[in-house]
Order: structure tokens, then C-alpha cells, then sequence
């Protein structure tokens, strides 16, 4: 019997949950996978990489599956989120901030200094960790491995085998078991083997995530991207016209039908990382009012940024003279002034009630994009754009989006922030969607207010920082623009308060004050409702 001395008064026991001998055994194979790829990151000389690359990740999946399996198929089908805040990984402990730290320096070595991972420069062949790779790149592709094919690799690794570990978790809800099969799907299919089969079938074409949506893929309409998908003929031109669709078309039908769960949460690689390796650190997102006002202000200047930078990028590498091409610099920027001004006149003609006190926001930043480009267009030159090179502009769009703001704290940050901290304060994306989703959408999650017991396990469990608890105690319908659609407040309630529903936008958004006391017809609300 222990001789710990625990002044703790709760009747649940306080420590952290006891790991079994078979989870140890586990951890043990887990990180003997892991040691080979340290031994490669030492340039170790294996005898046979691909043999060693099979062990490596074999043994990291295997040591999930089996913990995977010790951990849930050991107890009955339900919730499972008991002891999340007694561990120190996933609890702000130390373990936590030393896996932050890890992850954050393996980003930053990764964006900003791959040659220590073994890449090799100007032809050379590679060493390290990135030559343990180059087998497997080579059967796919026919070419060494680049940092961005290791990355990619485990980046697929994890969400399998974490996303098997997630099904194993909510495997009483057919609703998670689906979506998690759903990512996983996307990420092998879309995300890895098929642009490795693309640069097989054609290695002039560059590459191009078929899942991945402006302003997440940027970069095919960067000069050297849009040069490429043109000389490839009409392949390349139905892949710039399938991006373009996707933007204006495709996404706005399939939010409107279904909101940006579609995509945040069934498609998405980050949001598909997210719930499934980074399942364990959802409850970590910030429930202030504070963190709500911050990601307001965040995400949509980093919304404002993208837009300005995209626009930019394609402007540099426009001309003057209508007889070399006939969409010019000048018919660009009026075109999408246009666009914008349509998209802004709309909205506060026929969603200002909706939209409230945002309003004003709104405005701010559709003159604060206007204003930009006006400055851009009667400020640039032949190379020079807001007076800095265009193709420092470029870079450092990538550099601050693409990499440090979704890689580096987006993912690094995940013991420390949660794991939709990206999704949450930075992705312009989510922002467009959730736009959408707000104020043109079918989609909310109902509640049923006289069910709640106020046990806080739907705002414990919410990754996006929504108090969702503080909807259900009053009836009121959850339409928030961050709203990912995952589902977990609803598969973690232990009274069936909270539904996700694809309704008619009658009574969707249901202010507080309608719930409130005796100034309500009742007969009348039920009947709109």
C-alpha cells in the first residue's frame, strides 16, 4: 500500500492514470523506432536504409496501436477524457513544454535549416535523416528524399496512427469514426501519394495538393507555379482552373450546405493532424473572453495579409501593355477592387443584422485591403512592390504564413497553446470559411438547454476555445465562425444536449435575450424553431 500522503478532497482519484506493463512495453517499442531515426539524424551508416526506415516507422505505429488498444478496447465504449489534466504532458506540466520545445525546434531546423537533417546541396547526395528516406522516395517518385518528403512521411505516419488511436477512443460515435477515416483518407491519398504519382507521370508539373484550397496553396499562383501549370499544356490549365473553382465555387456550396466542418474538419491535413495527434491537447485552448477577442483581431488580419500578399504576387509579374497580355496590372486591381466591393455590399445589405457590432470590423478591413492596393497600384514599379522587391515579397509571405505561423508555432506550440492554436489564430482559410459559415450556412449545433447538467466536459473538450457550455445552459443555437464542426462537445456529453444539424437559416442564429423569461410567446418560439 502507498505511504503517499494526497490532501486532495475530490472523490475521483487525483493522480495521473496508471500506465499497464503491456503500454510500457509500447512506449518501449515506440521509441526504439524513434532512436534509429536519432541514430540517422547522426549519420550513422545503416546497412540497408529502407530495412531501417521500415523498422523505424513500423515500430512508432505498432507502439501506438498497441497503447491505442491497452488504453480503450480494455474499458466500455464512451467518454475517455478522465485524467487529461493530471498528466503532465497534456496539463501545461513539464513534460509538455519539453515536447514543445522539441516539436518548435524540429520545425525551425526543419524551414530554415534542413542541411542539419542531411539535405544535401547543389546536387549533393544526402546524409542524415533525409537519407534514410531517399529508398522510400525512390520507390514512389524516383528521386532522393527532400526535407519536405521526411516531413510529409511522418506528417502521414502520425495521422494514421494516432487517427487509429482517436477511432479506438470515440468508437461509440459513428459520427468521429467516419470523419477521422475520412482524414486519413485524404491525407495518404491527396496530400502524399498522389503528387508523388503526379511528378512520375509528369516531373515538369509542379506540385500541387489537390485538397488544399487559396489561401492555404498560395503558391501555385507564384510566378514559377503559374509558368509551369501553362507550359504543361491542359493538364497544368484545368489544375489552375480547379484551384480557382475551388476558391469561388466549390467551397462556398459545400460550407453553405454543410459549414467548415466540410473542410476543417474532414479534409484539412493541419485540422486533420490536429485531431488526431494532437487530440490529447485540445482542452488546452484558451476559454477567455480575452483569447476571443485576440483570435478575432488575429486571424483576420492575418485574413487581410493574405489577401493583400496574393494579390501582390500576381501583380509582379503582370504587365502594363495590354497587347502582351490582355489582364494588365491596372484591369487586375479593378477586377478585384470590384469583387470586393461586391462581396462587401452584399454583406451589409442583406447580413447586417446578423453581423451586428462586427460590422464596423468588417468595414475597417475591407477599406484597410482597398487602401492597400490602391497604394500598391500607384506605388509600384516594374520590380518593386509597397517599395520592397517583388521577389522578397513573395518569400516573405511564405515565410510568415506558410512556415512560422503554421509550422513553427502551429504545430510546435500544441502542448503549450492547444491544438488548433493555427487553425484558431492564424489560418485565412478558417477565416473565409467561418465568414461563411456565420452568415451563409445551414449548419449550427442545437441544444437542448433543460438536459444540461453543467458538467463542462463540451467546453473542456472544445479545441477552438468556444465556451460551449455557456450555449447549452441557456438554448441557445451555437453559430460561431470558429467552429470546426468536430463534434467532440457533442460525443463527450453524457445527456445528449448538443446535436450538429443541417437546417433551414429561419431561427438559426437564436439571440439570448429571446430565452431569457416571460416576454415569450413559447407556442410561437417552438413553432419558428
Amino acid at each position: 500500500m502507498s505511504n503517499k500522503i494526497n490532501n486532495s478532497m475530490s472523490l475521483a482519484k487525483p493522480d495521473a492514470l496508471d500506465i499497464s506493463t503491456k503500454q510500457k512495453v509500447a512506449l518501449a517499442i515506440g521509441f526504439i523506432g524513434l532512436f534509429i531515426m536519432a541514430l540517422a539524424l547522426l549519420n550513422t551508416n545503416f546497412p540497408n536504409e529502407g530495412l531501417f526506415l521500415t523498422l523505424s516507422l513500423g515500430m512508432i505505429s505498432l507502439g501506438v496501436i498497441i497503447y491505442s488498444r491497452e488504453a480503450y478496447l480494455t474499458k466500455l465504449e464512451g467518454i475517455k477524457n478522465d485524467g487529461v489534466w493530471f498528466k503532465s504532458i497534456s496539463s501545461h506540466g513539464a513534460w509538455g513544454y519539453v515536447l514543445g520545445v522539441v516539436l518548435t525546434t524540429f520545425y525551425i531546423v526543419l524551414y530554415f535549416f534542413p542541411q542539419y537533417l542531411g539535405l544535401g546541396k547543389d546536387g549533393a547526395e544526402n546524409t542524415g535523416l533525409v537519407h534514410l528516406f531517399d529508398p522510400l522516395s525512390k520507390l514512389l517518385s524516383g528521386r532522393p528524399a527532400s526535407q519536405w518528403f521526411v516531413y510529409g512521411t511522418l506528417y502521414t505516419i502520425a495521422i494514421l496512427a494516432f487517427g487509429y488511436k482517436f477511432i479506438l477512443k470515440y468508437r461509440h460515435n459513428r459520427y468521429q469514426q467516419i470523419r477521422t477515416g475520412s482524414v486519413m483518407f485524404f491525407q495518404l491519398g491527396f496530400a502524399f501519394l498522389i503528387p508523388e504519382f503526379m511528378y512520375v507521370m509528369n516531373n515538369d508539373l509542379p506540385y500541387y495538393d489537390l485538397k488544399s484550397v487559396w489561401p492555404l496553396n498560395y503558391y501555385i499562383f507564384d510566378e514559377w507555379s503559374v509558368n509551369g501549370f501553362l507550359s504543361n499544356g491542359n493538364i497544368g490549365l484545368a489544375l489552375i482552373v480547379f484551384g480557382i473553382l475551388s476558391t469561388f465555387i466549390i467551397t462556398p456550396i459545400l460550407t453553405y450546405k454543410y459549414g467548415k466542418r466540410w473542410y476543417c474538419s474532414w479534409v484539412c491535413g493541419c485540422g486533420g493532424l490536429a485531431e488526431t495527434a494532437g487530440d490529447s491537447f485540445r482542452q488546452l485552448s484558451s476559454k477567455k473572453m480575452s483569447a476571443w477577442k485576440l483570435e478575432r483581431w488575429l486571424i483576420h488580419t492575418v485574413l487581410v495579409f493574405s489577401v493583400v500578399m496574393t494579390v501582390a504576387m500576381v501583380y509582379t509579374y503582370l504587365g502594363y501593355d495590354k497587347n502582351d497580355f490582355w489582364l494588365t496590372r491596372g484591369l487586375f486591381i479593378s477586377l478585384v477592387i470590384g469583387f470586393l466591393t461586391l462581396v462587401f455590399a452584399g454583406v451589409m445589405f442583406f447580413k447586417s443584422k446578423e453581423l451586428g457590432k462586427d460590422a464596423k470590423y468588417g468595414a475597417i478591413g475591407f477599406f484597410s485591403v482597398i487602401a492597400l492596393l490602391l497604394i500598391m497600384h500607384f506605388t509600384g514599379t516594374t520590380e518593386h512592390v509597397f517599395f520592397i522587391k517583388g521577389s522578397a515579397l513573395r518569400s516573405a509571405y511564405g515565410l510568415y504564413i506558410g512556415s512560422i505561423f503554421s509550422g513553427v508555432i502551429g504545430t510546435g506550440f500544441y502542448p503549450i497553446l492547444g491544438n488548433r492554436s493555427w487553425c484558431r489564430f492564424g489560418c485565412p482559410m478558417a477565416a473565409i470559411l467561418g465568414f461563411q459559415q456565420r452568415l451563409f450556412s445551414k449548419f449550427r449545433i442545437t441544444t437542448n438547454g433543460g438536459q444540461c447538467i453543467s458538467c463542462g466536459n463540451c467546453s473542456n473538450s472544445c479545441e477552438m476555445g468556444i465556451d460551449v457550455r455557456h450555449y447549452a445552459q441557456k438554448g441557445e443555437n451555437i453559430v460561431r465562425s470558429s467552429c470546426v464542426g468536430c463534434g467532440i462537445c457533442s460525443a463527450v456529453c453524457p445527456r445528449g444536449v448538443l446535436k450538429l444539424e443541417n437546417d433551414s437559416m429561419d431561427g438559426r442564429i437564436n439571440p439570448t435575450e429571446i430565452l431569457l423569461g416571460n416576454d415569450v410567446d413559447l407556442m410561437d418560439l417552438v413553432n419558428k424553431k
